[in-house]
């Protein structure tokens, strides 16, 4: 195989800030078996994201792909968006 597959984590999420610049706070859920009551378990991260453009606000469902380290606690970035937030 002369050509290599890089696999690529990506994640969708909620939106949950937006306040610093060029970085949105993103909310992955995930549903799992507890793993001695076999209960299944609603479990959540967080995870800084690079909006580049600040165009991604509260609310908003996006996706997130794992790239390079850019700061202390971002290695994520924005690739689209899935779902607009809904206007109050």
């Amino acid at each position: 195989m002369s050509e290599s597959k890089k696999l690529v984590r990506t994640l969708i999420g909620k939106v949950v800030s937006d306040k610093r610049a060029k970085t949105v706070t993103v909310l992955v859920e995930r549903r799992v078996k507890h793993e001695l009551y076999g209960k299944i378990v609603s479990m959540s991260s967080k995870y800084h994201a690079h909006d580049e453009k600040g165009e991604y606000h509260l609310g908003d469902i996006i996706e997130i792909t794992e790239s390079r380290p850019i700061s202390k606690t971002k290695n994520w970035v924005v690739t689209k968006l899935v779902q607009k937030a809904a206007a109050v």
